[in-house]
């Protein structure tokens, strides 16, 4: 699809990914809605990049938000384009500790609300609309595109993960079925699945997970990936018409090890 004065909402993109996506996006000519709970990490034209604060956690934030997305395309003129969702938390705890500690409920509900939950209704908001907006001239005819994120944790989860790794295994379940839902409207949805990143999320690990995926976990290159390379595939999956229904790994040949 054409992303130039085409509007696309990017949850989670005050910071990390989806900052970056944000900022690629105005690049290429087109409009951001940042939906975050907190604040974006540096000024955006605001021309081009509306900032709503939302949880997506609360429904009701969520469907209000969208709404205003919507409002703020008929001022400025550029259509709804898609939705990505970069959103997302990684809360390590072990199902059973060394102390018999098991792993609390609250910790996978987060994960759940946040990962899943939180996705699901950010996508459904805007696909409410989506489906309304004229197709693009061609034969094809196509209207729009949903990006999901999923992580190499869906596949091969370390040790502590499994509240985030079920969370990011529904998204990579979710992305056919999805598919097939949206393309009678002339809508795709692709899952991009990567694999570590340098993202705040990463930058919080301890010095011991670093050391033990540079030895063990990456192949080449030997080292996280960057932001510009989670960018560079976002573009390819909003350009071309022909990737759907699929999850598309992002791991320079990389696997989580089973232990460090």
């Amino acid at each position: 699809m054409k992303v130039a004065n085409r509007t696309f909402v990017v949850s989670g993109g005050a910071s990390g990914l989806g900052l970056a996506t944000v900022r690629e996006l105005i690049d290429a000519g087109a409009y951001a809605v940042i939906l975050d709970r907190a604040t974006p990490l540096e000024d955006l034209d605001s021309n081009r990049v509306l900032f709503i604060r939302t949880d997506i956690t609360r429904v009701d934030e969520v469907e209000r938000a969208v709404s205003d997305a919507v409002a703020w395309t008929k001022r400025t003129g550029g259509l709804l384009g898609g939705v990505i969702n970069c959103a997302g938390i990684g809360l390590s705890e072990s199902l059973v500790d060394g102390r018999g500690q098991v792993h609390s409920l609250e910790n996978w509900q987060r994960h759940i609300a946040v990962n899943l939950t939180g996705v699901f209704n950010v996508t459904r908001f805007v696909l409410k609309h989506l489906v309304r907006v004229p197709p693009e001239e061609g034969a094809d005819g196509e209207r729009g595109v949903v990006i999901l994120v999923s992580s190499t944790a869906a596949h091969e989860g370390m040790p502590g993960t499994i509240a985030y790794a079920a969370s990011k295994g529904a998204i990579r379940s979710m992305t056919l079925p999805m598919a097939r839902d949206c393309a009678q409207f002339g809508v795709r949805v692709v899952t991009i699945v990567p694999g570590p990143f340098t993202t705040p999320l990463t930058g919080g690990w301890a010095p011991k997970v670093t050391n033990g995926m540079m030895r063990k976990g990456l192949l080449f290159p030997n080292r996280y990936g960057e932001p510009r390379e989670f960018v560079q595939t976002v573009r390819w999956v909003l350009d071309c018409a022909y990737v759907n229904g699929e999850n598309i790994k992002l791991t320079g040949g990389g696997r989580l090890p089973a232990r460090m």
